[in-house]
């Protein structure tokens, strides 16, 4: 049943731990995983919105650590962000995903924002306040497809619009959206999730990735009370950034940490509770032969793909170091593609595999290790792998440039 769900500000007593170093940002994320991995399957199967865990990780400092140093933070690599996401999604992937957008819309921030918007906003982050998202509309058209508009009223510009698959919002300060400015350019609205107007029912009810909590929000004639708000992106439509590229490395990371949750369990299943098949002439089910081969297969292609994550993620910072050009952001969405390419295989093996591995006892309901499969078959549904595909041969093959836009 759809319902408004309860919010908790991060400012409310929580003021961010700080974070300054890879190895600072690597144990926070280790500390917040030990907490809710063993929380996750109770989470999926009562479908708990994780309002405490959010809190917690507003309260370590990791939603700052991409805040440039200009602005008063860490700026950490991206390698260090991809690391964080995946350690989080192996202990429980929905809510690891729900910071996603949080990094997204930063990224834009610092490539499209003004100096005034980079420290209203950036300061906001460093004291603790959460970015989400309203995602697309909900229809048969193009993701590009937008009716949400700014229209001018007496009292100033106000936003109209119905958005879906809005990661975040739900726990979130700002809630950025795309919409139309008033002569039907393309803008990006910052709107105060408590900006009356503002509706985030709970109507998200996926089978999988039960708790992101991607949903809809409602625009019903906000006011937008500054320009401070809008980031007027139509005016970078020609120009080459690392936004997408950076988007789409964080969905590689969460499908590389539903792998490695995967693996992790069914390697502990497989040594804890499973019995051998009366064939293998083994006293345990960890000695049978099969197994053991299956297991390996899968370790080495989770190492694999997580060495085209981490090697694309290098690759980002390198060109975020420069200038970015068009053939630098091109090899940017080339590089993400392919780690979204093997991470999304090896999310969906490994977790399909999980059962045959551990055998009839891993698929009761009250251990409700089904969650694993459904995770990652919705999460890597999130843009379709067949164009990833696509986008790599259309580079090797005809030299083609991939759009640029936030699913490349």
């Amino acid at each position: 049943m759809t319902h408004l769900a309860h919010k908790i500000a991060p400012s409310d007593g929580v003021f961010p731990a700080q974070i300054s170093t890879h190895d600072q940002a690597i144990a926070a994320a280790l500390r917040l995983a030990e907490d809710w991995a063993p929380k996750a399957a109770r989470r999926d199967a009562e479908r708990i919105l994780p309002h405490q865990e959010i809190a917690d990780f507003t309260a370590t400092g990791l939603g700052a650590i991409t805040v440039p140093k200009a602005y008063g933070g860490p700026e950490l690599p991206i390698l260090t962000l991809v690391e964080v996401f995946e350690i989080l999604c192996a202990a429980d992937s929905s809510v690891g995903q729900i910071p996603q957008n949080h990094f997204g819309v930063l990224q834009l921030l610092n490539e499209a924002g003004t100096e005034a918007q980079k420290r209203r906003f950036y300061g906001d982050v460093l004291k603790g306040k959460r970015i989400g998202n309203a995602g697309p509309e909900r229809s048969r058209e193009v993701l590009t497809h937008n009716t949400t508009g700014l229209h001018r009223a007496a009292d100033g510009l106000r936003l109209s619009g119905h958005r879906f698959y809005s990661t975040g919002a739900i726990f979130a300060d700002w809630i950025p959206t795309r919409a139309n400015d008033a002569e039907g350019r393309p803008v990006q609205v910052w709107v105060p999730a408590d900006a009356p107007g503002v509706t985030i029912p709970d109507d998200w009810n996926s089978f999988g990735q039960r708790t992101t909590a991607s949903g809809s929000v409602i625009f019903d004639n906000v006011l937008i009370e500054s320009d401070e708000q809008i980031i007027p992106v139509w005016q970078r439509a020609e120009i080459p950034g690392l936004t997408g590229p950076l988007s789409q490395i964080i969905q590689a990371a969460i499908d590389s940490g539903i792998a490695v949750g995967a693996l992790r369990e069914a390697t502990a299943f497989v040594r804890d509770k499973s019995r051998p098949w009366v064939d293998s002439g083994a006293s345990r089910a960890q000695d049978d032969p099969y197994i053991i081969a299956d297991i390996g297969r899968l370790q080495i292609d989770l190492w694999a793909a997580q060495e085209v994550l981490r090697n694309a993620a290098r690759l980002l910072d390198e060109l975020s170091a420069a200038p970015v050009t068009a053939e630098a952001s091109a090899r940017a969405s080339v590089a993400v593609a392919e780690a979204k390419i093997l991470t999304t295989e090896i999310a969906l093996t490994a977790t399909e595999k999980f059962y045959e591995l551990a055998g009839s006892s891993s698929t009761r309901a009250a251990l409700n290790l089904g969650r694993l499969w459904r995770n990652a078959r919705v999460h890597t549904l999130h843009d379709p792998v067949r164009w990833k595909y696509h986008l790599l041969g259309n580079w090797h093959l005809n030299g083609a440039l991939p759009a640029r836009h936030q699913w490349n």
